[in-house]
């Protein structure tokens, strides 16, 4: 198969091209099994003698070239119409009746230039489609969101999230403001759906990307402060699947300053080792890593509802467990060289005993992130008459 993709260095063919990359090189399983895949890029920047050679021979033309930012208003219809026009024509000059998707936009029902550009190149493409029996996918887009937008130019979503992310100012003239948002991966999924003819089509016949996030401008700009905040409060924000606040802050993250991937962590360190806590989730608990010199116990403590998982990683240890109304002491022995998970369940306390002559690394998670008013922990040795530093 072989696809012209005009706009191809854009936000949306960026993405549309690396995704046909990756299913051309058998990377993504997602849509399932494809013939060959060829793709013609077609920029602006592109050697304009190439748009015959591409629409001679191409399969399928997803078109998403357009003007968004011109200097003057004249260039909308130059850009979103003239080209439109050019690229039907050079179709037609070689019988090329393949498939054609356009990128146009809501603005479209609106009384701009710009709108006034998108709708008189939808009105091209459907007259095209008619006169020639070729297969017209129309999609007026609301706001496109993810990863690769340019900043400062049409996308709210993408100069909040660079600004944010280096700490610059942003304006807000309406924060009641409602936004209607798709989003990329969502946007390039129906894509390529189209390539199979099984696209989502509304009461007026134009595409549609199925999942819409509504949400108000006021509580995106919360929600990427609270992104940026989350290094100091660890807090890690809902990941429910095909959730808006997942995709805003994958977006978001795509943002950061090279230099600014990383981040400290506060060590709580002291002469048996060193407890750090990585993150906090508001329903699923805490994760930390725990560090125990040679020789060093910890915990010796039980829980009423809090319960936990220990994973060692490197070092050897013993995790040693008792209900508290019994005298029974069970034992697991633990290594980094043999990756488990011990549950240390409500109603036990319990340690944990560097075995080893290095550093025991344990990573653990907690099912309660940790409340100082409401602690929910009891000292109690496991093993009453075992002494040692602990």
């Amino acid at each position: 198969m072989k696809i012209l993709v005009t706009g191809a260095k854009g936000f949306i063919g960026k993405n549309l091209i690396v995704t046909l990359n990756n299913i051309n090189a058998g990377k993504d399983k997602t849509f399932g099994l494809f013939e060959e895949i060829i793709i013609y890029e077609y920029d602006i920047d592109t050697n304009p003698a190439l748009l015959d050679v591409y629409c001679k021979d191409c399969n399928f033309v997803f078109h998403l070239a357009g003007i968004n930012r011109p200097k003057e208003q004249s260039e909308f219809m130059t850009g979103n119409y003239g080209f439109t026009s050019k690229l039907l024509n050079t179709l037609k000059k070689y019988k090329n009746i393949s498939p054609i998707m356009i990128s146009s936009s809501i603005q479209a029902e609106l009384d701009n230039p710009y709108g006034w550009s998108k709708k008189a190149g939808e009105d091209l493409i459907f007259s095209y489609g008619e006169e020639t029996g070729a297969k017209i996918y129309a999609y007026r887009y609301p706001n496109v969101f993810g990863k690769w937008c340019r900043p400062n130019y049409n996308s709210a979503v993408a100069t909040f999230c660079y600004n944010i992310a280096h700490d610059l100012p942003i304006q807000v003239n309406d924060p009641s403001v409602i936004m209607n948002l798709v989003y990329i991966d969502d946007v390039v999924m129906e894509l390529i759906a189209a390539l199979n003819d099984n696209v989502h089509i509304n009461e007026e016949g134009f595409c549609v990307v199925p999942v819409v996030h509504t949400i108000t401008l006021g509580e995106i700009v919360k929600l990427l402060y609270s992104f940026r905040d989350s290094r100091n409060t660890l807090s890690i924000p809902d990941m429910t699947e095909d959730g808006f606040v997942k995709k805003l802050y994958a977006t978001y993250l795509s943002y950061l300053p090279t230099e600014q991937f990383s981040y400290p962590l506060k060590m709580n360190v002291d002469e048996r080792g060193s407890f750090t806590e990585i993150l906090r989730t508001s329903d699923r608990g805490q994760f930390s890593v725990n560090i125990s010199k040679p020789g060093i116990t910890k915990g010796e403590h039980w829980h009423h509802t809090k319960n936990e998982k220990f994973v060692v990683v490197s070092g050897k240890g013993v995790i040693q467990l008792r209900r508290i109304d019994s005298d029974e002491i069970i034992e697991y022995h633990v290594s980094g060289e043999k990756i488990e998970v011990v549950d240390i369940p409500t109603g036990y306390t319990h340690n944990i005993i560097n075995e080893g002559d290095t550093d025991l690394i344990t990573f653990m998670w907690c099912s309660e992130c940790f409340n100082s008013q409401k602690p929910d922990t009891y000292f109690l040795k496991v093993d009453e008459k075992r002494k040692g530093i602990d």
